[in-house]
């Protein structure tokens, strides 16, 4: 889309200028060539917002455009040779010339390198000026009113509003009464089905209908939730797989993870007895299945032995999936009434009372309302997307939209309307909902640290617009105003990470703006896989995978998620075929080794190992790497050391690792001065942290945890200032008191968490020096008694949370405990769990 292709133009042609001034440029004899290009690349931009109106109507255009956009995803990957070379001379000169230093960093003839590379430069400003010179460009023109929209759309960019909570159902209350009434009737003979204890409720209605809002509702209502004796939410998608469901309805049960190792016999047996007598209330969100048998497997192992009353409430889109399911007759949802969508609009578009002081806006919002067709989804994502906009131009861009003339398929008015509400957003949220794509559809929580990583390993985040923001505090503004634009749902906070899914309109959203860009490789094989594939995930790897890598050869990341069939081998094709793969996330792989030939991958900026069991080594190439900005080694319980050559890695900045070493090698770890996030996790041989301290200056996250041998104090230390933001201390028994280099962060720490730290005694009285923090969480730490005198000089302190601290718990009570005093004034005091 266009709408992509403009970003891009424009970030290319200021690094184009950048580069084109380097020395290195002049050494290869390739600044003219840059320049040149960089003024072909000025001329088509200037004509792509206008090809962003007129391409919604115009599939010759789109086809244009979507190759333009291929030729400007080469150019970059062009451009990141250049500074690839950049990295690795500094690492050189860091290094010295040695003969070993350059053994190490062996690399192809200097003269070839420079003739290929002059060779691609050749071919981009080839393939751009036959675009140039096709009718399409001819009949586009530049025009700088649309600079001047996208510029008054940045302006507000940075408005949020609440969350509206899934919880909030407007226009429902015939339907959720109804399903209420139905909870609250006994089993008796009339309900049908095979066990008259057991009813089943299915709720029917397209996409976007507000189907699991409804149940939510229904399942928080407190009504429902004095009704039985145990409650339990199961998203079930398209994969309707037995065993799948079976322990994970079981975990929901227990509350807990359940063991990968048991057959299916015994979770059944373990779910039968978990429900047994029990009066339930299960709610099976989003179900496709219309295979009665496996339908039937599923629910003879649920009503066994459950007591009267017991309810299983079904959302779907399918009626035929209702009437396998369903004991009683179905709530079918249809379109909201004009009068509740109007509801829903000024709810999500103004701040309260606002709409009164617009009535222009008011009335725009009518017709917006109007071409929604009564679908909430619709609705709610744009009227999102007009919160606290007062320039009408930017309504009536909407209202006016040649978009909502496309042809309407499937869900009728919801793709429009949704391609409405990604056309406006600022350029930088496209390109990061179109890096969505890589998600896999029908999985129900992805974590927002994975997709921050993931944007910015593609380039995608810029710090110069935000002063002093790090990349990982741009990622994170930038996700909080997808979701308050509707764009992510059910997120959950978890301190130092949000939960979230995406509502699979969404998903369907992301795919149709990634325009093939994106596979998900799985049993059903990947017929008509497009050439121009950037991202590959594989959720099977099977006897079509080496079909499919030699289909493609410009794939930039690379998702595995727990298929166990992957070897060296498969590892060894995409190195030798994806020279310019960017990300490569490899979870829970039974590799047991990594081909030293991923050092040959100078553009990986993001690898990911987590929960490899298996590995025992890293490859000394994998320091190669220097482009690599993120490791996650998270769960590699058997890794029996880091790589020698650690320092080299000159740009990492996300370190997750798990560790048998007692100790950290000198010239590693503590060398990586762009280290933001470090996470130590599970090392229970480690006795101290890293002795060379240059890596604390810069790191912003701190987390430990489960390291029952670590002692955290660092002899002769001298405290100097730090940038800590963020500490979190787990598991980690030796620790009888909060070191002193602490104190270093005394004007920076925002969050503090310390859980399960059975020998800690007492918090230091400097701690009430921390005049940032924020948030302060004390979980599990039976020996300490009381908080530090002085603690209302923590004025920023919005938060702390006491758990499992029984002598804590009872001085901090409101009003009566003697420690009270010293928390008065924190809006947010709680003696709940994390």
């Amino acid at each position: 889309m266009a709408e992509l292709a403009f970003p891009l133009a424009a970030k290319l042609i200021e690094r184009l200028s950048s580069i084109a001034s380097e020395e290195i440029c002049f050494a290869w004899g390739v600044q003219a060539d840059l320049q040149k290009l960089g003024r072909t690349m000025s001329t088509i931009r200037g004509v792509l917002l206008d090809a962003e109106e007129k391409q919604a109507r115009n599939s010759a255009l789109r086809s244009w455009l979507r190759q333009l956009k291929d030729v400007f995803l080469d150019a970059e990957d062009l451009l990141d040779e250049f500074e690839c070379e950049a990295l690795r001379r500094q690492v050189v000169r860091r290094s010295g010339t040695t003969r070993k230093v350059r053994r190490f960093f062996s690399r192809s003839n200097p003269v070839a390198f420079r003739l290929r590379v002059g060779h691609e430069i050749k071919d981009i400003r080839e393939r751009l000026h036959e675009l140039k010179d096709d009718k399409k460009f001819a009949d586009l023109r530049p025009d700088h009113h649309h600079h001047q929209i996208s510029d008054n759309l940045r302006e507000n960019m940075n408005t949020t509003h609440s969350f509206v909570r899934a919880s909030e159902v407007i226009g429902r209350e015939t339907e959720k009464n109804k399903i209420v009434d139905l909870l609250m009737i006994q089993g008796d003979d009339h309900q049908g089905g095979d066990n008259g204890n057991v009813s089943v409720i299915p709720i029917v209605g397209l996409g976007g209908l507000g189907k699991t809002t409804l149940a939510q509702s229904v399942y928080n209502d407190q009504r429902v939730v004095g009704s039985f004796d145990l409650r339990m939410w199961q998203h079930v998608s398209v994969d309707f797989d037995v065993t799948r469901l079976t322990k994970e309805i079981l975990g929901s049960t227990l509350g807990t993870k359940i063991s990968e190792g048991l057959s299916l016999d015994q979770l059944q047996a373990q779910l039968r007895d978990a429900l047994k007598d029990k009066k339930f209330l299960l709610v099976l969100d989003d179900v496709w299945n219309e295979d009665r048998i496996k339908w039937s497997k599923l629910r003879d192992l649920l009503i066994e032995g459950a007591k009267a009353g017991t309810k299983i409430l079904v959302t779907t889109r399918n009626i035929s999936v209702a009437s396998i399911m369903g004991t009683v007759e179905s709530i079918n949802l249809d379109v909201l009434s004009f009068e509740n969508c109007l509801t829903l609009f000024v709810k999500c578009a103004f701040k309260e009372g606002q709409e009164r002081q617009h009535p222009s806006l008011y009335e725009m919002g009518k017709d917006i309302v109007r071409k929604c067709g009564g679908v909430p989804l619709a609705v709610k994502t744009l009227g999102s997307q007009l919160y606290s906009k007062t320039d009408e131009r930017q309504w009536k861009l909407i209202r006016d939209s040649e978009i909502w003339e496309l042809e309407r398929e499937g869900d009728g008015h919801i793709l429009p309307a949704l391609k409405l509400s990604y056309t406006q957003l600022p350029s930088h949220l496209k390109q990061c909902l179109a890096c969505c794509s890589i998600l896999p559809k029908n999985y129900i929580e992805f974590d927002s640290r994975e997709l921050i990583n993931d944007w910015m390993a593609h380039g995608i985040l810029e710090s110069r617009e935000h002063g002093d923001m790090e990349l990982e505090d741009v990622g994170e503004l930038y996700f909080k105003e997808l979701w308050d634009r509707s764009f992510f749902q059910n997120v959950k906070d978890y301190t130092l990470l949000y939960e979230f899914d995406m509502h699979d309109l969404i998903h369907d959203l992301v795919q149709s703006v990634a325009q093939g860009e994106s596979l998900t490789v799985d049993s059903a094989g990947t017929k008509g896989a497009s050439e121009n594939v950037r991202h590959l995930t594989f959720l099977e790897v099977g006897q079509n995978v080496s079909t499919t890598l030699q289909k493609l050869n410009k794939v930039r990341s690379i998702q595995v998620v727990s298929c166990k069939l992957i070897d060296e081998s498969f590892l060894s094709t995409c190195i030798l075929r994806f020279k310019y793969l960017r990300v490569l996330r490899l979870f829970n792989s039974p590799c047991e080794l990594l081909p030293t030939s991923i050092g040959s991958l100078k553009h990986l900026r993001s690898l990911n190992l987590a929960g490899n069991e298996r590995i025992t080594a890293l490859p000394n190439s994998i320091c190669k790497l220097q482009s690599l900005q993120t490791l996650g080694l998270y769960g590699c319980v058997n890794l029996e050391e880091l790589p020698r050559d650690m320092r080299k890695l000159i740009s990492l900045r996300w370190l997750q690792l798990t560790t048998k070493q007692s100790s950290f090698p000198e010239d590693g770890v503590g060398c990586l001065t762009s280290l933001r996030f470090l996470y130590i996790w599970e090392c229970s041989n480690l006795t101290c942290l890293p002795r060379d301290t240059s890596y604390l200056a810069s790191l912003r996250t701190l987390m430990i945890g489960n390291c029952e041998q670590l002692d955290l104090v660092m002899e002769n230390y001298q405290v100097i200032p730090l940038r800590l933001q963020k500490l979190w201390i787990q598991g980690v028994p030796r620790m009888v008191a909060l070191p002193e280099w602490f104190q270093g962060a005394t004007n920076t720490l925002q969050l503090l968490v310390i859980d399960d730290c059975e020998n800690l005694e007492a918090l230091p009285g400097w701690l009430t020096s921390f005049t940032s923090l924020r948030r302060l969480m004390l979980v599990s730490c039976p020996k300490l008694l009381s908080l530090p005198d002085e603690m209302h000089r923590l004025t920023a302190l919005t938060e702390v949370r006491i758990v499992d601290c029984p002598d804590l718990e009872r001085r901090c009570q409101r009003d009566t405990g003697e420690d009270w005093p010293k928390i008065s004034h924190v809006p947010n005091v709680s003696f709940e769990g994390l």
